[in-house]
Parts: C-alpha cells; sequence; structure tokens
C-alpha cells in the first residue's frame, strides 16, 4: 500500500534536502584520458580542487595531488589540467605554477616559475612542450615550455587581449587557439589563430618559436570556440556563430577549403565564462566528430560522419540531459566517451559511454540517497513579454512524494548571473531544496541569455536592467494568471548580475514581489565597470554603453541611486574577498535599506570570493534564507 499523503501548507513541507545536505556535493571541472587507457578528471570539494585518477585496469579510483589544490585562476578560472604519455601537468592554486606528476608513482615536479596566472596547459602529442596561458599584471600571452621545466618559459604568441583553448596538430608543428580584444567578450567577437611553429630538433637547446600565423575564422563580430584538431591531421573543428547559431565547421589543412558541419538551429557551443570547456570530439581513427548539441536548455549527443556530414544521435541514456567536458579515448570497438554528466534527477557523475556498451559510472558527486522520485522534473516553458516576442525558462513545480499543498505554492524566480549565461536542465540541487519544500521554482532565461541564438543573446545589448526585469516580471505574472503559483508570495533570487536584476526589479517594480534575495549583486554600475576584474572590465560597454558618455545610463541603471523606491523585504549575502562584485556594493545598498528601515538580512563571509565554497557558508546561507522566506513569505 503507498503512504498516505500528508496535506500541508506549501513551503512547510518537512524536506530530506536539509542545509547541511546542500554542503555535501562535488563538482567536477574536467574530464580527460591519458593514451594508456588511464581516465582522469578534477573534483572540487569546497575549497579544495582533487585530480582524480580511474586506471585502465578498472582498479579503484586514486586521488593524484594530495600536495596541492587544483585550479587555475585566470579569469573566471577553468583549464586546470591536462594529461598525456603517462603524465597529467595541472595547475596549483597556492602558487599558479603548473606541476608535472607521473600516473603511476612519483612526485610532483614544477614546470613553471611563480609568477602571474596559467591556465589551460596543452602537451604536444610528441610528449616535448607545453604551451598555456599567462598572464601578469592584466598582460596576457601564449607561454610555452619545455614539458620538464628545463628552459625558461617564452612567450609564444602575444599581442592579444586575450588567450584561450590552445590546441596541437598531431604533428605537433602547428598550434590552434582563440583570441579576442577589449571591448568583446569571447562570445561578442574572438578569432581562431592556426601558427607553423620553428620547432628545435634535440640537439637544439632552445624552445619553439612561431614562424607564421594565420587567421582562419572569426571577426569581431563573430564568436568562435574550441579548435580541435583531427587525429590524422586533416581537419580543424571549431565552433563559430557567424550563421547566427554555434554551428560546427571544418577547416581542411592541406587546402585551406572551410565546410559547415552542422546546420540545426541549436548551439553547439556555449559562452567561454571560463577556460577548457568543450563540446565536441574526434573519434579515434578521424572519421567521425561526436558533439553535444544544446536546445531549449537540453543538451543531446550526436555524432557526425565526417566525409558525408550525416548526423546520428546517439542512444545515451534520455535522463542525462547535460553533458560537459567531452573526451575520447581507446580505439575501435574500445572507444569511449567521458563526461561530466548529469539530469534534472540524476546528481552529476563521472561516466563513459560507449554506444553498445552502454554506460559505466565511475564517480558519483553525491551519496545519492535520494530517489529520483523526490526530485522535481523540470520542464522548458515560454512566454510572452511586454513586446509580444517570447521569453524562455525552465518551471520547476513543488515536488515532494510525502506532501500534498494547500492552496497554491510560493514561486521563486530565479535569475541567473553573466548576464549572458543561461538555466540549462542539469541537476540543480539549489531549486530541489525549494521545491522540496514545497515552493515552485521558475528560472528564467531572459533576452540575452545564452542558448537560442546570437540574435536572443544580444538583445540585452543597451538594455540590460530593463529586459531581464521585464522578463522575470512578465514570466512570474503568467504564472500567477494562469493559477500556477500564488501571486501574492513571490519571490526573485539571483546572484551576482542575477543579484543585480533582483535589486533592479525591487526598485522599478515596488510591491509586485513580497520579497527578494541578492547574493553579491550589483547596486551602483560606475564602480561595478571600474573595480571589476580584467575579464569583465569592458563587459558593460556592449550591456549599457561606454563612459564617460553613458554616464546618464549607468546612473539610471544603478539601483543604489534608486533604493529608496524599495520597499520590499530583502536578504543579502556577500564574499569578503569578492574581487569581481566588490562588497563595497552590497554595503552601500545595505546602509540606504538601513537608514529608511527597510525590513532585510545582510551576512558577510570571510574567505569567500565571488560564488560560495566553504561548507560552513553554504549551510549557514541555506539557514538563513529558510528562516528569511518563512518570516517574510510564509507568515507575513
Amino acid at each position: 500500500m503507498s503512504e498516505e499523503k500528508i496535506r500541508c501548507q506549501f513551503g512547510l513541507w518537512d524536506s530530506p534536502i536539509s542545509p547541511a545536505r546542500m554542503t555535501q556535493s562535488t563538482s567536477f571541472s574536467s574530464v580527460a584520458w591519458d593514451q594508456s587507457g588511464a581516465l582522469i578528471w578534477l573534483e572540487s570539494r569546497a575549497n579544495r580542487g582533487v585530480i582524480v585518477v580511474q586506471a585502465a585496469n578498472g582498479e579503484a579510483p586514486r586521488e593524484l595531488t594530495s600536495e596541492h589544490s587544483i585550479r587555475a585562476k585566470v579569469g573566471y578560472g577553468g583549464g586546470d589540467f591536462t594529461a598525456g604519455a603517462g603524465w597529467v601537468y595541472y595547475v596549483a592554486a597556492e602558487n599558479g605554477r603548473i606541476y608535472r606528476q607521473a600516473l603511476q608513482a612519483g612526485l610532483p615536479q614544477p614546470v613553471t616559475p611563480a609568477f602571474g596566472q596559467v591556465a589551460s596547459p596543452a602537451l604536444s602529442p610528441d610528449g616535448r612542450w607545453l604551451v598555456y596561458v599567462h598572464s601578469y599584471e592584466d598582460q596576457d600571452c601564449l607561454a610555452i615550455v619545455d614539458c620538464e621545466g628545463n628552459y625558461w618559459p617564452a612567450k609564444l604568441a602575444s599581442g592579444a587581449d586575450f588567450y584561450m583553448q590552445p590546441a596541437w596538430r598531431p604533428n605537433s608543428q602547428f598550434l590552434a587557439w582563440v583570441e579576442w580584444n577589449h571591448p568583446n567578450m569571447p562570445w561578442d567577437g574572438s578569432f581562431l589563430k592556426l601558427a607553423k611553429l620553428d620547432i628545435p630538433n634535440t640537439s637544439q637547446k632552445r624552445l619553439p618559436v612561431v614562424s607564421e600565423i594565420t587567421t582562419i575564422a572569426g571577426d569581431e563580430q563573430t564568436a568562435i570556440f574550441q579548435p580541435e584538431f583531427s587525429p590524422d591531421g586533416r581537419h580543424l573543428a571549431y565552433c563559430s556563430d557567424v550563421s547566427g547559431w554555434w554551428q560546427i565547421y571544418l577547416y581542411h589543412l592541406e587546402t585551406g577549403a572551410i565546410r559547415q558541419l552542422t546546420h540545426t538551429l541549436a548551439e553547439h557551443a556555449e559562452p567561454a565564462w571560463v577556460q577548457g570547456l568543450r563540446t565536441h570530439t574526434f573519434s579515434a581513427d578521424g572519421k567521425n566528430l561526436y558533439f553535444v548539441r544544446s536546445s531549449q536548455g537540453i543538451q543531446t549527443l550526436w555524432c557526425a560522419d565526417i566525409e558525408t556530414g550525416e548526423e546520428t544521435r546517439l542512444p545515451l541514456d534520455s535522463a542525462y540531459t547535460n553533458l560537459e567536458y567531452i573526451a575520447c579515448g581507446g580505439k575501435g570497438d574500445n572507444e569511449r566517451l567521458a563526461f561530466a554528466a548529469s539530469g534534472s534527477g540524476k546528481p552529476p557523475r563521472i561516466i563513459a559511454y560507449n554506444p553498445a556498451k552502454g554506460v559505466k559510472i565511475w564517480r558519483r558527486a553525491t551519496s545519492e540517497e535520494l530517489p529520483e522520485e523526490n526530485y522535481s522534473k523540470p520542464q522548458a516553458i515560454t512566454w510572452q513579454n511586454i513586446d509580444g516576442s517570447e521569453v524562455y525558462g525552465l518551471y520547476y513545480p513543488p515536488h515532494n512524494p510525502r506532501f500534498e499543498g494547500k492552496g497554491k505554492p510560493p514561486l521563486m524566480v530565479y535569475i541567473h548571473g553573466g548576464p549572458t549565461s543561461m538555466a540549462q536542465m542539469e541537476f540543480a540541487l539549489r531549486n530541489q531544496f525549494f521545491t522540496s519544500r514545497g515552493y515552485a521554482v521558475l528560472e528564467v532565461n531572459h533576452r540575452g541569455s545564452s542558448g537560442y541564438g546570437r540574435e536572443y543573446r544580444n538583445k540585452l545589448r543597451g538594455y540590460w536592467g530593463i529586459y531581464d526585469v521585464q522578463d522575470a516580471v512578465s514570466g512570474a505574472r503568467r504564472l500567477a494568471e494562469t493559477g500556477t503559483v500564488d501571486g501574492s508570495r513571490m519571490v526573485i533570487i539571483g546572484g551576482s548580475a542575477g543579484g543585480y536584476t533582483v535589486l533592479q526589479a525591487l526598485v522599478d517594480f515596488p510591491g509586485f514581489f513580497k520579497a527578494g534575495i541578492c547574493l553579491y549583486g550589483i547596486s551602483n554600475q560606475f564602480t561595478a565597470a571600474v573595480e571589476t576584474h580584467k575579464f569583465e572590465v569592458h563587459y558593460s560597454d556592449s550591456l549599457l554603453g561606454t563612459l564617460p558618455e553613458a554616464a546618464e545610463v549607468y546612473r539610471q541603471r544603478s539601483p543604489l541611486f534608486f533604493a529608496e523606491k524599495i520597499q520590499d523585504p530583502i536578504a543579502l549575502f556577500q564574499g569578503e574577498d569578492d574581487q569581481v562584485v566588490r562588497r563595497n556594493q552590497s554595503d552601500e545598498i545595505v546602509a540606504v535599506l538601513q537608514r529608511r528601515g527597510v525590513p532585510h538580512i545582510y551576512h558577510v563571509y570571510p574567505g569567500e570570493g565571488h560564488g560560495f565554497r566553504k561548507s560552513e557558508t553554504i549551510e549557514h546561507y541555506y539557514q538563513a534564507v529558510e528562516k528569511f522566506l518563512r518570516e517574510f513569505v510564509l507568515f507575513a
């Protein structure tokens, strides 16, 4: 007999997802294969990064890096390690050096000196050289060093503001990479470069140098993503949004011909917020290209025949709707694809996949104690904004197998960061925290979000603080008007750029939301533009305009200058060491709230930056949010 459900007010259900449980998951940051068949991945555990190796013989996984925490710190990070020829090369968080460590046994050995920050190490196929992104005193370049660190590193390419995703041709004589310049972000306009290298023989005591550089694709209005050479050296695959969608193209190294491989109106790349992202990989024989396709927030796995262009969707378990860091290993019948994979009801896992043999799970991010039926299943929805065009989002209904609700559920309207990011159908435990308590959750992919083509992504240009706010309000209003949620108990929540949208919504639509929750949000666009890190220092040029000409726009879109309009309760959370959105952004808005007597709570977390990593911080945050919602939303 099935257990009779408990009838209880929405928002007050007893949830198995406690604040303490929110601290227990591990995140996966990259996946790679070694030629030996070993699978290597990076785990982020609270504020520590650990490389884990799964040997080809199937022995238990082994932690490789006990001496260092692994984390690259160029921009927002990423590109933390590479592997090859029985070695792993990683970036130590403590000093920014690249270290070399054998997969079998042995202690780490430094390869680069300790100055500046590095990312995206790429090992040459002959195992002699290591190319990487280097950043020092806001000057970026591609640098090269021998793989044993015997020589002092040298600049290989410089002059651009940013570099990303270096990739070697199999003969080790050509290198490709992506570069771009201010004021662009990498998804605005970037260039695919191909360099011919002068490689010394073993008797010459020097590093390779560039003899020729060619621009293959891209311009100031076209975004390029992930160059990848085929194993036979014939093709260079990359993504370009020149057509309006990120499609995959093939550049023939011998003839110079460029051919578009994919044509479906979907995304085959993603905004390069961090180094090291991958969405496609060649088969070992170079005859096929495996790739991840994203549509409506759902990712699927495909294979394209290089010669014919014929596409086949691979029968990966449909419960995996988010696939990251695709990598191919093995040959023939033993060829396998590895990912960090998750779904709305499946916490992140490291999996290996063979179309004939299915999925093998190598690592789980959580204990997976909760059965899938405990999780809310999201659905992609659309609605009309005020000009009649479509807005996109993901709706999570309240769900807890033990409870049924009374009346209509309160709504959490979640705004992603960026703002050029997107909500995807992945395992989002933060949403399940609320849905399991009886809240509905709407993740808004407002105009300006990624995942729906370049035109949609560019709609926020000049309208940041307007369209994102309007789309959050129109989405919430639609759910309220259809009777799906309680329109008198709606909360807007977001971090970083999403936190800015929270503040701006409370300014422009006082009384519409019952409360707001703002994590390290921007309150003053002037100081945000001049105090942020190099990666985003000109980001606002396209979103708001260039200063000083657009000074009035910056003022009108700064919640701090209109904070007297805020009347709804608000909870604010800030990392003390945040270098992207500095603490003064929260301090100043809180001072106005205090002066005006607006109900609020404010927590500053020592040792935390842009996003919270420490277990004690995360647990306290969810405890504080739950208490805040009970006081100002459920019982108000």
